[in-house]
């Protein structure tokens, strides 16, 4: 994690990260203010916050209330060399935890990532640099070994090239990658979340039987996202880049609106459009892109080659955003070898769907062909020694598909997660299902899996597919557990060199009568493709296009934005339009407009419900105000202090619109309760001298969102090396 220090007044020092700001001074007889804790002051809180931590996680997995439990920790110095401590942590716990969670409490600290780092002793480096914001990926993972090539199935580089060759495209980009954790919780089953340190919106996770692997496999999806601009599905890119001469690519095309709301002649193809328009329902409208709003100019579309003929179609950004998410993009050392795993991810989804779908009940892999494979084996025994029964499945229906299955079962929950991979190797298949299963995940984790089910309902409704898609923790069937096979098991392989592979995995799609479309992106210095396969690669249903399309951003984006410059009959507008929009009230602002605020603010937790009653108190409209704020209370997830905000705006309600009431009879006491700030703050907005308490004032330039403006920032420096591609 990059953390970045400025120098305040005085001794006071102040730390950037994320969306944080940490303030440090020194004590009045250091000759500091005494404002705030002493950088040795947090290093010694940080040590018990990640105690107190583990052990309310440890509570939390076993519904073990943890009111009763206290935590504290005192720093003994040793007299003789002050640098030389015992940190002392005592934990209290009530008479009623028993003797066995007792012990697991204990050795639940044991496993605190700051005590862990203290106890190896992390080395310093400290050096000067002409510039902070470049050297962008020096160290992402200790020195490489310049005479190493390792190997790996499907790879055409050792994976130390592979390496150097992203890090160095990141790093002319101005990226600069950040590792912030590593998981190896088994054996051959590595996982690392990296992140773009000046924006944090923008991260990938990768896995892989080594270090080594996990690293190539995350940068190498942060490199396909780059290239298929995914980090900024459904964000508004600002005014600047709306206007610009490309939004998306430089060689996109915009078709204008037809007057009658038609598509546009030139957009998609016959194939396509009986696919996304079967009934004549799709608008022009509904294809403008979320990213720019520009309706003016139309519907930006990008071109994709149909493999069956090489012709070029046009795809509406808009349709591959709302559909499509991240399925059938990738990133290769060439195109073959980024096709091969196009099209292996495009698989294991579909094949996935249809599995969980139609309840089919899959074959165990024998433990004769695991025993082929090592490395894999013993990830899965690791697994089994935790106590965690491990099934791999072939998920290939009969060798028709390349796909593998690996299932964990959690007796502490009963909850099951079914992971799924990819490849025309059998062993690189089972090894993805594997990873994939555990990536990003602690044991602790693995207690959140749902727990499988005999509803067929619930099973196949859209919603869980998208779960699985997501990170795998939808739904699955009872009926996967049963022996009664639906296929016999074959150990399939499609395997062979990377073209071949390709061609290989194309024809099980014509063999399945589907067609293909392939864009090809190497503006940035990287081989990267998408293909998308209409009517199988989907992740979202197509209905979405015309009922939950995420350009309804457009609606209100510009108003909400503006609010605090609306005038009464522009807010009874936006409001108007919100109520009629059947938009669930739980809806949160940020998603519904496309912005990145800092969640730690009004705006990063504003609701649709909460925004209405805003409106509504600064239109004066008590009784449409206090019909909301009683349902917000009841459903509030909010912060405490926004509760309480509301609370005391429910009870000033209340004594207003009742005749008989006083509001001079009751402010003492609710200035007691609530506080005499927040009281001013409450009274102000149901009198209409203060409006949008909490919002800080914005507009479309979006002046204050820094976590946006940083997002548009990245973006940038991606148009600009498209721009400069297309001009050379």
């Amino acid at each position: 994690m990059e953390i970045k220090v400025n120098f305040l007044d005085n001794l006071r020092l102040e730390a950037k990260f994320d969306d944080f700001t940490v303030t440090a001074d020194q004590p009045i007889r250091y000759k500091g203010d005494g404002s705030a804790p002493s950088p040795f002051d947090y290093f010694l809180a940080s040590s018990a916050l990640c105690a107190a931590y583990f052990i309310k996680v440890y509570c939390k997995a076993r519904d073990i209330p943890t009111e009763n439990i206290r935590l504290s920790q005192n720093n003994i110095v040793d007299p003789e060399d002050r640098y030389n401590q015992i940190f002392q942590i005592q934990v209290e716990l009530p008479a009623d935890i028993s003797e066995k969670d007792r012990t697991g409490i204990l050795r639940s600290i044991d496993r605190c990532t700051v005590k862990k780092v203290v106890q190896t002793g992390p080395e310093f480096k400290i050096e000067t640099v002409e510039n902070l914001d470049e050297d962008a990926n020096a160290m992402l993972m200790g020195q490489a070994d310049n005479d190493a090539s390792t190997y790996i199935l499907g790879k055409d580089l050792p994976l130390e090239q592979t390496i150097t060759n992203m890090t160095s495209m990141l790093a002319g980009l101005g990226m600069k990658i950040e590792i912030s954790s590593w998981r190896n919780i088994v054996p051959n089953v590595w996982s690392l979340h990296i992140r773009d340190a000046a924006s944090p919106m923008c991260f990938t996770n990768g896995k892989g039987a080594t270090k080594e692997s996990a690293l190539c496999s995350a940068l190498g999806e942060f490199i396909e996202r780059l290239n298929c601009n995914f980090f900024y599905n459904d964000q508004f890119f600002g005014e600047e880049i709306a206007n610009s001469e490309f939004v998306h690519y430089p060689n996109e095309k915009w078709f204008e609106l037809e007057e009658d709301d038609s598509l546009p002649a030139g957009i998609l193809d016959e194939h396509c459009l009986d696919i996304y328009n079967p009934d004549d329902e799709l608008a022009g409208s509904n294809l403008i892109d979320t990213n720019s709003g520009m309706t003016e100019r139309g519907i930006c579309s990008i071109p994709y080659v149909r493999h069956s003929d090489g012709e070029t179609v046009y795809f509406p950004s808009n349709l591959i955003e709302n559909l499509f998410l991240s399925n059938g993009m990738s990133a290769g050392n060439n195109l073959a070898e980024a096709k091969v795993q196009c099209l292996s991810e495009i698989f294991e989804r579909a094949v996935k769907r249809q599995i969980i779908e139609q309840e089919i009940v899959l074959p165990d892999v024998p433990m004769a062909v695991l025993e082929k494979y090592p490395s894999i084996l013993a990830g899965i025994q690791g697994l089994e020694e935790r106590g965690f029964p491990v099934v791999v499945k072939d998920a290939s229906l009969g060798g028709q598909f390349p796909v593998m299955c690996v299932t964990l079962m959690n007796p502490r929950t009963g909850g099951v997660f079914a992971s799924f991979g990819a490849h025309p190797s059998f062993e690189v298949a089972v090894e993805r299902s594997l990873t994939e299963l555990l990536q990003g995940r602690s044991f602790e984790g693995l207690n959140d899996v749902p727990k499988p089910t005999f509803d067929s309902m619930t099973v196949t409704e859209p919603e869980n597919f998208v779960e699985h898609f997501i990170d795998s923790t939808g739904v699955i069937s009872w009926r996967f557990f049963s022996t009664n096979y639906d296929y016999d098991f074959c150990e399939w392989d499609f395997s062979g060199t990377n073209e071949e592979e390709s061609q290989s995995l194309f024809g099980i799609l014509a063999d399945i009568g589907k067609e293909a479309y392939i864009a090809e992106f190497d503006q940035l210095g990287a081989s990267v493709c998408r293909i998308l396969v209409p009517d199988y690669s989907e992740v979202y249903p197509v209905e979405d296009l015309i009922w939950d399309n995420t350009n309804k951003s457009l609606q209100y984006r510009e108003d909400i934005l503006n609010l605090h410059a609306l005038g009464d009959e522009e807010l009874a507008g936006l409001v108007e339009r919100l109520e009629e929009s059947q938009l669930d009230n739980q809806t949160d602002i940020p998603t519904l407009i496309g912005i990145v605020f800092d969640e730690n603010t009004v705006w990063g937790q504003l609701t649709i419900i909460e925004l209405k009653i805003l409106i509504y108190l600064a239109m004066g409209e008590l009784e449409n105000a206090m019909s909301l704020v009683a349902e917000f209370l009841q459903y509030n997830d909010n912060t405490v202090e926004r509760g309480l905000f509301y609370q005391a705006v429910n009870a000033v309600l209340e004594v207003t619109m009742d005749e008989e009431l006083e509001l001079e009879h009751f402010i003492g006491n609710f200035n007691r309760m609530f506080g005499k700030e927040t009281m001013e703050n409450v009274v102000g907005s149901v009198t209409g001298e203060v409006n949008f308490f909490g919002l800080t004032p914005t507009s479309m330039k979006l002046e204050g969102i820094e976590p946006h403006l940083r997002l548009i920032e990245s973006y940038k420096k991606l148009h600009q090396a498209r721009k400069d591609k297309a001009a050379s």
